[in-house]
């Protein structure tokens, strides 16, 4: 190549490598499916059934606010063994579901699972991603501080036993080995993409599917198609960011076991 010609042609390669580098580095909202959070909250991913639920967020402060030996502060801590069959009634801002869980399907999850309701982690939690034709996830507790103690609180995957499919509750996870808090409950099925990415189901809705339904979905993805919360501003600001910029929202009253 010419000499003249040089010089230009590298200006053009150096900028095109600058766009790919600016492109890559935009936050994702999810966990729920990078691992930073064992779920990656929302991935800014399309508002459709093949996004993927996404479970990774900026780490979030801790400030100061509960008493250190709280145990909502200590997952090491969280290590009870499931039942095999158990149900769990979730009290919300629309009315009441109860998920009924299977621990031979997701062993890991639903330990897990038992452990964070038996801790009143998702009391006061927002449905903060609820998608059409999809799913809704929840999981990103109101307080920063407690969101921070669980960010690198990873379990164990599960092999994938059940199908995603309507009515189906599975934790979100960004990667191998990262899920943490972040659960979705799926809205439609024949969700294969999810199974073949290794979302592994642990229990399913046996009463108020219609509640589940009826969350408010007006907010949608964050990005172009959508003006949804900022899953890592919702890990770093919790419930100050959402009563300010996300008011109607539904929210997790109380989760109980029954």
């Amino acid at each position: 190549m010419p000499r003249s010609l040089l010089l230009p042609f590298a200006l053009r390669a150096l900028g095109f490598v600058l766009l790919l580098a600016i492109g890559c580095s935009k936050d994702e909202p999810s966990r729920g499916p990078t691992p930073a959070q064992a779920s990656s909250i929302v991935s800014a991913a399309k508002p459709s059934s093949s996004a993927a639920p996404d479970s990774s967020a900026a780490k979030p402060a801790k400030p100061s606010g509960r008493d250190g030996n709280d145990p909502l502060f200590h997952p090491e801590n969280a290590t009870l063994t499931a039942p095999d069959k158990f149900r769990v009634e979730f009290v919300t801002t629309k009315g009441n579901f109860i998920i009924e869980v299977t621990r031979a399907w997701s062993p890991h999850g639903a330990d897990r699972f038992f452990n964070l309701v038996k801790l009143g982690f998702y009391d006061g939690v927002r449905f903060h991603r609820a998608i059409d034709d999809f799913m809704v996830q929840f999981g990103i507790h109101p307080e920063p501080a407690v969101n921070g103690a669980w960010y690198n609180a990873f379990f164990p995957d599960d092999p994938v036993i059940e199908s995603n499919r309507r009515s189906y509750v599975t934790f979100a996870h960004a990667g191998k080995n990262s899920r943490t808090t972040q659960i979705f409950i799926s809205y439609v099925d024949k969700q294969r993409r999810l199974d073949k990415d290794g979302f592994s189901p642990f229990g399913k809705i046996v009463e108020g599917m219609n509640v589940v339904d009826s969350l408010y979905k007006g907010y949608g993805e964050l990005g172009p198609k959508g003006k949804g919360p900022n899953a890592s501003r919702v890990q770093r600001e919790g419930q100050a960011y959402l009563d300010a910029e996300f008011p109607k929202l539904d929210a997790i009253k109380q989760a109980r076991v029954l």
